[in-house]
């Protein structure tokens, strides 16, 4: 099946979808926790579920629909049915903590919330009449099986333009205002009907990362708009996926470094049968050279790094095989992208010089969700007031067009490809009675590759229990923030103007 490129398709991405039933309807289509789809059931299951959407929403449309749980068919079956039935998914992280996700569902404010026991748990029974429950009774709640055949299915998705909302993204549940990072149907029509990544009817995709994760959004749309077929994890594990990869003989997969370096760690990987692969992709964090290296040595197909934000505007891409000299880089800008190097002042840098990555694209997000101020100082314009979206990253561009990563202009710690922000952890340390001061460091870590350290300066004529005080803190934070322990300083180094040095913090961990 050809696919439709004109921009008067850029709104009809589930039409895209739902017609590879028509052409392939016994070929499968989508796998997960046991759950085996073709074409024709995946493409009937959402068409089911739709209809009940749309009946519940009426003629409105671009309303948010939450999805909070762990990754399962029935889960990703309603996120594509929000959007074939006009809606917009809003897929929630189940690593937040119960405050960080009742600030998200808060923001969003969704009329109907899919969930399976997980997500119940941490969003509780409150408007229980909007919950679609996944897997398990409550009372008052909507069943799944019920709510699935409640009305006629849609005899094919709602039509939506290219404007209008297709999903918000949630960009980590970290920061004290969760940003909702809205992207359109132009947007994830382009990102899925690029032929960048060798996607077709041919193509098993295996995905081991949450729903709510552009990491899994991405390479899944992309495969289902060419027709492929989709492999999801319930949850990652080395030997789990090495076992599924041989099993489904997958072509192709999208990982965060961390999971290649637990990959690469597995006593027999050299000896798996990984020859059906196509092309691996690595996201969320940089990738050692020492793991392209042996990537590039040990698992067939090509490796693509690929360096990009949620947002979108800004992506490189880097084939690995093809520049063993550029090991050092995050590749090129992707076709389309734009990327320059900009000065604290705003003033474009040439070639060479370390500043901020901006970028633009025609794969950009719409807005930061109920929150112009935050869209406004995302944009930086160039001298013709074209927008450009700001990355917080430091690097430059080198002679050869290669883009270079230096540091994060913020105090993000990439910790297994999910991003934690130093400032939320300090927070919660702060309310400890018996500190007086405190900064959250990242340090390297084996597990995650780099994980959170906090360093403490207590109040006077205190001794605390170091261990204590770190499990104090980690109750209060999501399972994706724990600190991995505290340390004890006589007093934290600061700038003229009252700033922590981190860097000076961080130079003992990291020489």
């Amino acid at each position: 099946m050809k696919i439709d490129r004109s921009v008067g398709a850029e709104g009809q991405l589930l039409h895209t979808i739902i017609a590879h039933a028509r052409k392939r309807p016994y070929a499968p289509a989508f796998s997960c926790g046991g759950v085996h789809l073709t074409w024709e059931d995946f493409a009937a299951a959402i068409l089911d579920v739709a209809g009940t959407i749309a009946a519940e929403f009426g003629e409105r449309k671009q309303q948010p629909v939450a999805l909070v749980g762990v990754n399962s068919a029935e889960l990703v079956i309603a996120y594509l049915a929000i959007v074939a039935a006009g809606q917009c998914a809003v897929p929630l992280p189940v690593s937040a903590n119960a405050e960080t996700l009742a600030g998200m569902l808060s923001d969003c404010r969704p009329n109907l919330v899919f969930t399976d026991r997980v997500g119940f748990d941490l969003i509780g029974s409150e408007g229980a009449d909007r919950i679609v429950a996944i897997g398990f009774s409550q009372t008052s709640t909507k069943d799944w099986d019920e709510f699935a055949i409640e009305n006629a299915k849609l005899e094919t998705p709602v039509a939506m333009s290219g404007t209008d909302d297709f999903n918000i993204i949630y960009s980590s549940g970290t920061t004290a205002r969760p940003k909702g990072i809205v992207q359109s149907h132009a947007m994830r029509y382009r990102q899925a009907a690029r032929a960048t990544f060798g996607l077709g009817p041919a193509s098993t995709m295996l995905l081991a990362t949450p729903l709510y994760s552009n990491t899994t959004l991405m390479p899944l749309l992309a495969t289902l708009c060419h027709g492929g077929n989709v492999v999801l994890m319930q949850k990652f594990s080395a030997a789990g996926y090495l076992d599924l990869a041989e099993e489904i003989s997958a072509t192709h997969t999208m990982l965060v470094p961390i999971q290649y370096q637990r990959l690469l760690g597995e006593p027999d990987f050299v000896r798996r049968d990984l020859s059906a692969f196509v092309v691996k992709q690595s996201t969320g964090a940089p990738l050692a050279s020492a793991m392209k290296r042996d990537l590039t040595a040990y698992w067939p197909g090509k490796l693509l790094e690929v360096y990009g934000l949620t947002e979108g505007g800004c992506t490189s891409i880097l084939d690995v095989g093809a520049h063993p000299d550029c090991y050092h880089t995050v590749g090129r800008p992707a076709p389309g992208n734009d990327i320059r190097i900009i000065d604290e002042a705003g003033t474009e840098l040439p070639a060479g010089e370390v500043g901020e990555i901006v970028g633009r694209s025609p794969t950009m997000m719409t807005r930061y969700f109920r929150n112009p101020q935050a869209t406004e100082a995302f944009y930086w314009r160039d001298a013709e007031g074209q927008k450009f979206h700001r990355t917080g990253d430091i690097g430059l561009i080198d002679e050869a067009g290669f883009l270079v990563l230096r540091d994060r202009k913020k105090d993000v710690i990439i910790s297994g490809g999910f991003n934690v922000y130093a400032s939320d952890l300090e927070r919660v340390l702060l309310d400890h009675p018996d500190i007086e001061d405190a900064a959250v460091i990242a340090v390297p870590s084996q597990k995650w590759g780099e994980t959170p350290l906090g360093l403490v300066v207590m109040k006077e004529g205190v001794t605390a229990d170091l261990s204590e005080v770190c499990s104090w803190a980690n109750d209060r934070l999501g399972s994706m923030q724990r600190l991995s322990r505290v340390e004890v300083r006589p007093t934290l180094p600061r700038s003229p103007a009252g700033k922590v040095l981190k860097q000076d913090l961080k130079k003992p961990y990291w020489a």
